[in-house]
């Protein structure tokens, strides 16, 4: 789901010009509002929903997680058991698979660590048809992924998306030594030490709608989900896209347009206007008080692909987020090796040993560069996960 987190003081800033610096004066509330993201989900996947609360533009936090809120599901017969938890601890409360009739209206509800209760209205359930496919094309340097969907039955008619990414990558040159601070001494790195091959994550950070309400036929088609530039890291070896699916109602699919015209789409006098954002989700005592978020009900739709380094045209080599050198020490004496060590371990800059130098097969020093460049594990994990193919 997108992330609203610091979205509703970006309502206030009205028409700027595009070429100009805004330096945003301080605010005289203190109020937070609160920020719910996720659905009710009735397939055999877990709900997860995210709380947290707004923060101004100046400060220096951009995620302020509500942590031990009580959430749980309650239908128009009474509530869902178990509750939401936040087994994390960081404001996404999680649950099992929801097993609820579906011919009733549902609601969440939301008790804040300080006594405010806040629900939702009740909604129907609507049904989600499955996702036909994943593609992507090429064009202009660019991977361009996209989803296809349709409803035979002509009911689904507005859409919602978010994704996850992985993607498989390495660093700049492989690292064959490390310095032993248990020995002293530049040691053959063991395979399973190995800091070339990672794995890294991200998700989707935007509002990603359609609607087909105009259209004879219920038929999405090449709707966009992202853009990767060919240089980028996360198709240099193997990358993957897990895509979740959402019907959703007008009202909500009116909601996340909103969303996306005051937050992505500002900038000139030919843009949309910032207008007020109006969720489902309400503060039982003050229904004047804002809260960002819609809650919707219905059995979200997974499809996942992968897209190969070797299924890209071109030879295109990835653009590294820094800078990468390697550099040569020699050592034929102990002070050498101590000057070595020194290299290793002290400021302005550590360094990583990669490739050994030889001569008449001894070890006589080694090529090094600095850890981010030598090393992946700064960035991703070297675990691939348990579905990676």
């Amino acid at each position: 789901m997108t992330k609203l987190r610091n979205l509703f003081f970006l309502f206030v800033l009205g028409l700027m010009c595009c070429k100009k610096p805004y330096n945003p004066p301080p605010t005289s509330t203190s109020k937070s509002y609160l920020v719910v993201e996720g659905v009710i989900n009735l397939s055999t996947d877990s709900t997860v929903i995210k709380i947290s609360r707004t923060v101004k533009l100046n400060d220096s936090v951009t995620i302020k997680p509500v942590l031990g809120a009580t959430v749980y599901v309650e239908g128009e017969s009474g509530r869902y058991n178990p509750s939401l938890d936040d087994i994390r601890n960081n404001g996404h409360y999680w649950t099992y698979a929801i097993n609820l009739p579906t011919n009733e209206r549902y609601r969440l509800v939301i008790t804040t660590p300080e006594g405010e209760q806040y629900v939702s209205d009740y909604v129907s359930v609507k049904p989600t048809p499955p996702i036909d496919s994943i593609g992507y094309n090429v064009k202009n340097g660019n991977v361009n992924l996209y989803v296809n969907a349709h409803d035979p039955t002509n009911n689904t008619r507005y859409y919602l998306w978010d994704y996850e990414e992985t993607w498989q990558f390495h660093a700049k040159y492989p690292s064959y030594f490390y310095l032993n601070p248990a020995t002293n001494s530049i040691t053959a790195r063991p395979p399973l030490t190995q800091v070339f091959t990672c794995f890294s994550n991200d998700a989707s950070s935007h509002v990603l709608v359609s609607s087909t309400e105009a259209l004879s036929s219920d038929v999405v088609y090449q709707a966009p989900l992202t853009q990767i530039p060919l240089t980028s890291e996360k198709v240099e070896a193997k990358y993957s896209i897990l895509v979740r699916q959402y019907a959703v109602s007008k009202e909500a699919y009116q909601f996340y347009q909103t969303m996306l015209k005051n937050t992505e789409q500002l900038g000139s006098i030919f843009d949309a206007q910032p207008s007020q954002i109006t969720g489902n989700i309400h503060n039982i005592k003050d229904k004047s008080e804002p809260v960002i978020g819609y809650i919707s009900v219905t059995n979200v739709q997974t499809k996942r692909i992968f897209v190969p380094h070797d299924a890209l045209p071109g030879n295109v080599q990835p653009k590294y987020p820094y800078d990468c050198t390697q550099d040569s020490a020699l050592y034929s004496n102990k002070q050498h090796f101590n000057d070595v060590q020194n290299i290793l371990v002290n400021p302005p800059v550590s360094y990583m040993p990669t490739e050994g130098i030889y001569s008449n097969g001894v070890l006589i020093g080694f090529m090094y560069s600095s850890p981010v460049c030598a090393d992946c594990t700064l960035r991703g994990t070297v675990t691939a996960p348990l579905w990676w193919q």
